[in-house]
């Protein structure tokens, strides 16, 4: 992949939402064409990221990460987007974090200084790739997860085959939860892992990681409780490993951090030890935020924060209102294919009546109770306030943004006006 190609790469016809007459085009000239939204010129339904909102998200992130003496690595699996990922670097991130080997080649591809793979790398086929991405983008840094003394030994199956040997592999020393995903579930069993990283000549260990993101409840004192406990055997678990000099770096890695309580973490991401520490936080999901379910975890984060915080949902799918076909129901045309639907349905948003080009506030009461594939059923009173009409705009929020990005190619850059200034494409 070349970076131009990345970056500026050719969109055109085909592509869901893409104008019907207009050709295929370059990323960096779809701006000029002068589209609005609003105006009929692009196709519905189509999925919009609002510029102000995306870009103050950016900058408050980044300075959130900065006051609270941390770095952030934000998790790519989000947007897999490399315009994206270049305005969070542009923006002052550390690096980009994703899930696996393939997502590491496009965000190395897309400059991406250092990689952090939050997931365990162990397959053959994966290790060779990795260790092609790393000749191929250095002094590009690479680093994955491990919690295993079986998946260190396929590692060291793969490394051993090698003629000549590949630069061992950096890794973060992963704590988990009980009943949760990966992760070391016990000191005894991290310390043995770290012990056996230690003397192997295919790894090296350069810092301890966990996730909390699964956990969070939205209730302070229940959150509180769950990052202490977490962070703790983080830090002691890296106090020993420092002691007992089984960490092969010039300053160790501690990494945490979804998208729902990342407030409680940063300040926890510390350890007094023989070598300097870099926190880094991984939350990936501020980039748009959402209207849904981490807009209820801001809230809880709001009480917390003296300042309340800085994120504003900044992704929108628009849908043309199809069909009335009773009283209170209205049939929009986006459906599962659209947009999230995995924590709740989408959240109407904003309504443009058929023929104006000045969105209106949605009535409270107005409810998606359930998506088809192509289709949302939106409900209304019948009786009593607007009612939505065929032919009219209207903006559904987002519950969770990752699975709305997977379902489109690109997206529109919007401003204020609804005017399309810019243009994201994405690579899952």
């Amino acid at each position: 992949m070349e970076l131009d190609d990345l970056l500026d790469p050719p969109m055109g016809p085909g592509w869901k939402g893409w104008p019907h007459s207009a050709p295929a085009l370059r990323r960096s000239s779809v701006a000029a064409q002068g589209w609005n939204l609003l105006a009929g010129d692009l196709p519905l339904p189509l999925a919009v990221i609002r510029r102000d909102a995306l870009h103050g998200n950016l900058r408050w992130m980044q300075a959130f990460a900065r006051e609270h003496g941390v770095d952030l690595a934000p998790h790519g699996k989000t947007t897999m987007s490399p315009q994206l990922f270049a305005a969070q670097l542009h923006s002052g991130a550390w690096g980009i974090t994703v899930a696996n080997v393939t997502q590491a080649r496009v965000a190395l591809s897309a400059g991406a200084p250092r990689c952090l793979i939050a997931n365990q790398v162990l397959a053959a086929a994966d290790l060779a790739a990795l260790a092609a991405l790393r000749r191929r983008h250095a002094p590009a840094r690479t680093v994955f997860l491990i919690d295993s003394l079986e998946q260190l030994a396929l590692i060291e199956a793969w490394f051993d085959a090698q003629s000549p040997p590949p630069q061992p592999f950096e890794v973060l020393l992963e704590v988990g939860l009980d009943g949760g995903r990966t992760g070391c579930r016990g000191h005894e069993l991290a310390l043995q892992l770290a012990r056996r990283v230690r003397a192997s000549a295919a790894v090296r260990l350069v810092g301890i990681e966990c996730y909390e993101g699964l956990w969070a409840t939205g209730r302070s004192a229940e959150d509180e409780a769950l990052v202490d406990g977490l962070l703790q055997r983080v830090v002691a678990l890296a106090t020993a490993c420092d002691d007992a000099r089984w960490f092969e770096c010039d300053e160790v890695l501690l990494s945490a951090g979804g998208s729902s309580i990342f407030d409680l973490v940063a300040p926890r991401l510390k350890a007094a030890l023989s070598l300097p520490v870099r926190g880094v936080l991984r939350s990936g999901c501020y980039v748009t935020h959402d209207h849904g379910s981490y807009r209820r975890y801001m809230a809880a984060m709001d009480s917390r924060l003296s300042c309340g915080h800085g994120l504003h949902a900044a992704l929108e799918v628009w849908a043309l209102v199809q069909s009335c076909p009773e009283p209170g129901l209205a049939i929009l045309g986006a459906g599962k294919r659209d947009l999230s639907y995995d924590i709740e349905m989408p959240i109407p948003a904003r309504w443009c009546p058929r023929g104006q080009r000045m969105p209106l506030t949605v009535p409270a009461e107005w409810k998606v109770s359930a998506l088809n594939d192509q289709h949302a059923y939106l409900r209304f009173a019948a009786d009593a306030g607007p009612a939505p009409q065929v032919g009219d705009r209207i903006a559904l929020g987002i519950s969770h943004p990752c699975t709305t990005f997977d379902k489109w190619r690109w997206m529109a850059v919007i401003d204020a006006d609804h005017a399309v200034v810019d243009a994201i494409v994405t690579c899952f």
